[in-house]
């Protein structure tokens, strides 16, 4: 059920260290206003909507299927949101879950702990957000991360996102950290919108003064979460395992993470942190995931091997055609059910459509009046 593409020694060691442990499930939420260019993401059917996809899919991520929630989650072109799989399995392995909010436009309607951070602007501009919120917000992942680690000491952290927009954001911190990652990024698209994503990325980068400071590569073309994320791991690092959550942009966080400890010259266990997400990402024919994580050179990417190809749901096996893909932990989720009470696909599969099965049946009860 999990396949490791890089790093395969260091990939092992981090398997069997923590197999049969209960993981702690952290989800940073942000927002970039690169996610309202229209054609630039699929999560969420329009700009607007895409102004609300964290907020509804945190809501979902803690309480579930609900009757009248408050951000009903967006309806997409197609598919379905990734939170469905995070939900579904969080919610039968129990596995707590701690939500953050790096910069949103607008409050979540369930408890998460805010950052004091705020959306970053278009990465285009190349003046995303102010050097000091960055700053800040990375101390506030150091500090969050050693917080976690010490509820995670026997185990490991789950470090999850949602932010639309963020493949672009990621191409851009790669690119300004050197690493050749044009055309291997992912995207929530069936085919990668590349071109559209490259150009946004040099306009940003074009206005970009050298520098040597990854801070200062953030504030000009990165988003909130990124930076978090990266304080986070380099923290937690140091006492417990990490599972970085996400295709491209946490292959970003962990590039991040690298150059930030260099430059501040911060320790951190490098043999802790591993990426893992979905087969959709790693397999992806539109990008190239494992050229990009093998530029990173230490990385370990991992994979669960979960598939819809089978489903008795249309937008779950949406995936199989390249929608969607990943999002809000969901590949690092699957992955800990695997690792923590070794289910198998057809676990998983029936997990999650029990769970469509009954957001279904609400949002039916919802247009009836009921």
């Amino acid at each position: 059920m999990i396949s490791i593409y890089t790093q395969h020694r260091q990939a092992e060691e981090w398997l069997q260290r923590y197999r049969g442990r209960s993981p702690l499930f952290a989800c940073v939420l942000g927002f970039t206003e690169t996610g309202l260019i229209p054609g630039i993401s699929a999560a969420g059917a329009t700009p607007a909507d895409r102004q609300y996809t964290a907020i509804a899919d945190a809501e979902f991520l803690i309480n579930g299927v609900q009757t009248s929630p408050r951000y009903p989650l967006p309806s997409l072109h197609v598919g379905a949101s990734p939170v469905l799989i995070s939900r579904a399995i969080v919610e039968a392995q129990a596995i707590p879950v701690q939500l953050f909010n790096a910069g949103l436009p607008h409050t979540p309607a369930v408890a998460a702990i805010d950052l004091g951070g705020h959306p970053s602007r278009c990465l285009s501009t190349g003046q995303a957000m102010n050097w000091t919120i960055v700053h800040h917000l990375f101390e506030q992942g150091l500090l969050w991360g050693d917080k976690l680690a010490d509820r995670a000491t026997d185990s490991y952290l789950i470090l999850g996102e949602c932010v639309v927009g963020g493949t672009t954001t990621a191409l851009a911190l790669l690119t300004g950290l050197g690493i050749n990652a044009a055309g291997k990024v992912n995207s929530s698209h069936p085919v990668c919108n590349h071109t559209q994503k490259w150009d946004l990325v040099k306009q940003g980068l074009a206005t970009l003064p050298s520098t040597s400071d990854p801070l200062a590569l953030v504030a000009a073309v990165g988003d909130p979460m990124q930076i978090v994320v990266a304080g986070m791991t380099i923290a937690a690092s140091r006492k417990c395992g990490v599972l970085l959550a996400g295709g491209t942009q946490m292959l970003a966080v962990y590039a991040l993470a690298k150059a930030l400890a260099q430059s501040h010259s911060l320790l951190w266990n490098l043999e802790h942190v591993i990426v893992g997400t979905t087969r959709w990402v790693a397999e992806d024919p539109t990008g190239d995931t494992v050229g990009l994580a093998q530029e990173l050179s230490s990385v370990p990417l991992i994979a669960t091997q979960l598939s819809f190809a089978t489903s008795r749901h249309s937008q779950l096996q949406s995936y199989e055609q390249g929608y969607v893909k990943e999002g809000v932990g969901a590949g690092g989720c699957a992955i800990a059910a695997h690792l923590s009470q070794h289910w198998t696909q057809a676990d998983l599969l029936a997990t999650i459509e029990a769970l469509v099965d009954r957001y279904q049946t609400a949002n039916d009860n919802l247009k009836k009046g009921r």
